[in-house]
């Protein structure tokens, strides 16, 4: 009786790792989700912005003194 009551125990311990492992895989991976929002980074200070328009303003707000290239937004 001992025996079959511990072979229960680690079949149903080795099926909760099984779906424990199954559940990691499954998993949303955020940073790559945030990575391919974010298209544009600025090249003197690495932050990355979603789109054009919010990349022109960090770069007038945080970089005023150097000139922002027509071929950095684009």
């Amino acid at each position: 009786m001992w025996l079959l009551d511990s072979r229960r125990f680690s079949l149903s311990r080795k099926l909760r790792k099984k779906q424990a492992g199954q559940k990691k895989e499954e998993r949303h991976d955020q940073k790559a989700a945030a990575k391919a929002t974010f298209i544009y980074a600025c090249t003197i200070c690495r932050t990355r912005m979603p789109d054009a328009k919010t990349f022109q303003q960090h770069f007038e707000c945080k970089h005023p003194k150097t000139p922002l290239g027509v071929d950095s937004i684009d």
